[in-house]
Order: C-alpha cells, then sequence, then structure tokens
C-alpha cells in the first residue's frame, strides 16, 4: 500500500504541473514517472484524486475516457471547454498541438 501511495502522490505531483490549457495522458506521466506500463494505476489515480486538475488527463489518443469519474461524465469536457480546449465527441481537438509532455517540459 505506502507504494501505492508514493505512486498515487508522484502522480499528483506532476497533475498538478500540467498548464492551463494544456493536456497530458496518463501513459506520458507514467513514463515520466519511470513506470511506462503503469498508465493504467494513473487512472486508478485520477479517480483517487481531489483537488488536482484531472481533467487534464486523456488517453492516449486525446480522449476523455476517464469522464465517467466525474461527478457529472459531462463535467470533464466543460472544466477543459473553460480553459479554452475544444472538445468534438469526446476527443480532445489539435491534442498533439496541446499535448504537454512532462518528460520534455520538466527536469527529472
Amino acid at each position: 500500500m505506502r507504494n501505492q501511495t508514493d505512486f498515487f502522490t508522484s502522480v499528483f505531483q506532476v497533475v498538478k504541473l500540467i498548464p492551463r490549457g494544456r493536456v497530458t495522458s496518463y501513459g506520458a506521466i507514467a513514463a515520466y514517472l519511470g513506470a511506462k506500463k503503469s498508465s493504467r494505476v494513473v487512472g486508478y489515480a485520477m479517480n483517487a484524486s481531489h483537488a488536482i486538475p484531472a481533467h487534464r488527463v486523456v488517453n492516449r489518443l486525446g480522449c476523455l475516457t476517464g469522464k465517467m469519474h466525474f461527478s457529472n461524465p459531462e463535467e470533464m469536457e466543460r472544466l477543459l471547454q473553460l480553459e479554452g480546449i475544444v472538445v468534438k465527441e469526446d476527443c480532445v481537438v489539435n491534442f498533439k498541438q496541446l499535448f504537454w509532455d512532462p518528460s520534455v517540459e520538466l527536469e527529472l
């Protein structure tokens, strides 16, 4: 349990650094944390998160696969739109241009 708690804490720290108006993926966070095959665990962390911008974390294609874990399934899209991010059919438009890669943007 301790290792999972530490990993979740690390995930939360990265998510807090995602700039407003940008998105990243579960896999990019996992890779940055040295756990490339743990993108699903990053998703679990998002489900357990409070007071972090979890809406900025999407799947590798830019789709809002975590939307069902918000209080309202439309909340994730609404929060992204408030930041100027366009969502169409549950996927971020211009995902590649808006993608924030912590492995590139942050120093290890």
